[in-house]
């Protein structure tokens, strides 16, 4: 199983972190040992001192494609759910001065919390999803899938051209604006279409 991850897939946080929009997908990776479930806590790393939450909705890849025509891409995936892209802000911003990759910064041990998944069909139309974060009861985001940069079917697609897709896969499809830093004590909860689907401490 890997980890897909989409960046500045929606125009405003691009804008709050200052980078340009896109013209088309911007793809990281992260290891199955970055997956951190079941509502576990999340432990800040030693090696940062500036952790930020980016929430997302996760969509699990569900039978093995490659040069996946866009048409065809919705039956790729089954399932979706919500995550969190732990980021190292601080790590980011030194690899990027350097022209460097993000791995230091997206894919180390337990960035990648995930919820449970449930069929796409429960939530009717994909791109007219509602995704919220609060942090210690406060609405950090608050994300709506209408305002995606790339489908969910454009990724799929772009993506199977260059990286085989397989069964159990799951693709982070971009964080909306309001990012910020998690300290230890915080409380995290997340829903997506009013469903409750994460609720974890920061450690």
């Amino acid at each position: 199983m890997k980890i897909i991850a989409i960046g500045r897939n929606y125009a405003a946080h691009a804008k709050e972190l200052n980078n340009a929009i896109p013209t088309k997908p911007v793809i990281f990776l992260k290891p199955e040992t970055a997956v951190l479930k079941d509502n576990k806590p999340f432990y800040i790393p030693d090696f940062s001192t500036d952790i930020h939450y980016e929430l997302e909705v996760v969509l699990k890849i569900c039978k093995e494609g490659k040069h996946i025509a866009e048409k065809f891409a919705a039956n790729y995936y089954d399932e979706i759910g919500l995550g969190i892209d732990f980021t190292a802000r601080d790590i980011q911003g030194e690899l990027k001065e350097k022209g460097l990759p993000w791995e230091l910064a997206k894919a180390f041990d337990n960035s990648a919390a995930i919820s449970t998944f449930s069929p796409k069909a429960e939530f009717g139309d994909p791109y007219q999803l509602q995704f919220e974060l609060q942090v210690n009861q406060e609405t950090r985001q608050n994300g709506h899938t209408s305002n995606l940069l790339f489908s969910f079917e454009k990724i799929i697609a772009f993506v199977s051209q260059y990286i085989t897709l397989k069964k159990g896969d799951l693709i982070f499809t971009g964080t909306p604006e309001g990012v910020g830093q998690v300290k230890q004590g915080d409380h995290l909860e997340a829903w997506l279409q009013g469903k409750p689907l994460l609720n974890f401490h920061i450690k």
